[in-house]
């Protein structure tokens, strides 16, 4: 099979399909993981009534922290391209990895109240599935589709820092922004 160009790799659509997969699992596995941390996952009896306390955030303050850079870097992943993509799916995984790790120490830590088990076992498939879609951007990142280069500012040209816009055209304002004048004045 030939080599292709990169125009071409980014116009294939199973590269746009894979990462739409790889965001939507990095983005659906830590939100997992942050709505199941926020449950209560122990109980203490009294009595005949159940006190509720113990939220998963509670027992590992540091796993709703992961969540948020989880659903960060999914959207990292859509602002990057190339070597740095990969990387960003890598710290990704192992993101993925930390919040499966104490989703399973919720699991099979003996708290010494009663346990509720699918806030912990929820928490583990979130992490899961958002190293999941980490290892995949990891593998595969470069070969996706980047952000169009009418996002990046050009390089090599003069800037003119010139008077009021000549022109009544969107891309004459933009332009000026990117100089740092005001385009509404004029």
């Amino acid at each position: 099979m030939s080599e292709l160009s990169e125009p071409q790799v980014a116009a294939r659509p199973s590269a746009r399909r894979e990462l739409a997969y790889a965001v939507l699992a990095c983005l659906a596995g830590a939100g997992l993981a942050l709505w199941a941390v926020t449950r209560t996952w122990t109980v203490q009896a009294t009595g005949s009534a159940l006190d509720e306390e113990g939220s998963g955030a509670g027992l590992l303050p540091w796993l709703p922290a992961l969540a948020l850079v989880g659903l960060a870097g999914g959207g990292a992943m859509l602002a990057t391209g190339g070597w740095l993509r990969r990387g960003v799916g890598g710290l990704l995984a192992l993101l993925g990895l930390a919040m499966a790790a104490g989703g399973g120490y919720g699991l099979v830590a003996d708290l010494g109240d009663q346990v509720s088990r699918q806030w912990p076992a929820l928490t583990l498939l979130g992490g899961l599935i958002a190293a999941a879609g980490g290892v995949l951007t990891a593998l595969r990142g470069d070969r996706w589709p980047a952000m169009g280069a009418r996002y990046e500012r050009r390089s090599g040209q003069a800037v003119d820092s010139g008077g009021p816009i000549e022109g009544a055209g969107t891309r004459d304002a933009w332009e000026a922004l990117d100089r740092g004048e005001d385009p509404t004045v004029r």
